[in-house]
C-alpha cells in the first residue's frame, strides 16, 4: 500500500500538469465582498507565480480598500515569517520562483484577521494540498485567522484529500466566481 506521502506526491504532480493545461488568468477580486474581509484589516496573501491562482489585481483592491497586505518569504528551515508589503514591486525580492518581500518581519502574528492561501485542491471538508514544502502548515498552524484557499473551478474536489496530523484545513475555498465557507468545529474531517 502507497504512503500518505506517495499519495500526496502523485496527486499533486497531476494536479500541476492539470492546472498547466487548463490555465487561464482569473480574478479572485470578488471575495473582497465577504463580510470577513469587510470586516478585517490586516491580511495575509501571497503573490502568485507560475499557473497559481493569480493575485495581483486581488492585492491591490486590498491595499485600494485601506487594508494591510502582508506577504510571506520563506525561511531557511521552510518555515513562513509575515511581512508588510506597500504594494511596489521595488519591495520584492526573487527567492527561486518567487517574488518575497523586503523589510521587517511583521512580529503581531495575533493581529492577522485572513490568510489566503495558495493550493492546487481543497475537498468539502476544507482539507488542502498544498505543494508539498510544508511552509503553510506550520504558518498556519500559528495564527489563529480566518483561512480561504484559492483555487480553480476544478480544484474545488468532491473527493477527500489525503490528510496528516499536521496538515492545516481552510475556513473557506474561493474560485474565481464562488467562496464557499465550510462548518468548522477544528479539523476538518469526514
Amino acid at each position: 500500500m502507497d504512503s500518505i506521502n506517495e499519495i500526496k506526491r502523485t496527486l499533486r504532480d497531476q494536479l500541476r500538469r492539470d492546472r498547466e493545461l487548463r490555465f487561464m488568468p482569473e480574478s479572485w477580486v470578488h471575495i473582497v465582498k465577504a463580510r470577513e474581509f469587510q470586516e478585517s484589516s490586516i491580511i495575509a496573501s501571497y503573490y502568485s507565480y507560475g499557473f497559481e491562482p493569480q493575485t495581483r489585481d486581488l492585492n491591490s483592491e486590498l491595499l485600494r480598500l485601506g487594508k494591510t497586505v502582508l506577504l510571506p518569504r520563506t525561511l531557511s528551515n521552510n518555515d513562513i515569517e509575515w511581512v508588510v508589503w506597500d504594494g511596489t514591486s521595488d519591495s520584492l525580492k526573487k527567492n527561486r520562483k518567487v517574488l518575497e518581500p523586503i523589510g521587517p518581519r511583521f512580529e503581531a502574528e495575533e493581529e492577522i484577521e485572513i490568510v489566503i492561501v495558495p493550493a492546487l485542491a481543497i475537498d468539502p471538508f476544507g482539507n488542502r494540498l498544498g505543494q508539498g514544502g510544508g511552509s503553510y502548515d506550520r504558518a498556519l498552524s500559528r495564527v489563529k485567522a480566518w483561512k480561504v484557499g484559492l483555487v480553480g473551478a476544478a480544484e474545488l474536489t468532491h473527493q477527500l484529500l489525503p490528510v496528516e496530523s499536521f496538515d492545516q484545513g481552510v475556513n473557506a475555498a474561493a474560485t474565481p466566481s464562488i467562496l464557499i465557507r465550510f462548518n468548522q468545529d477544528g479539523r476538518n474531517r469526514p
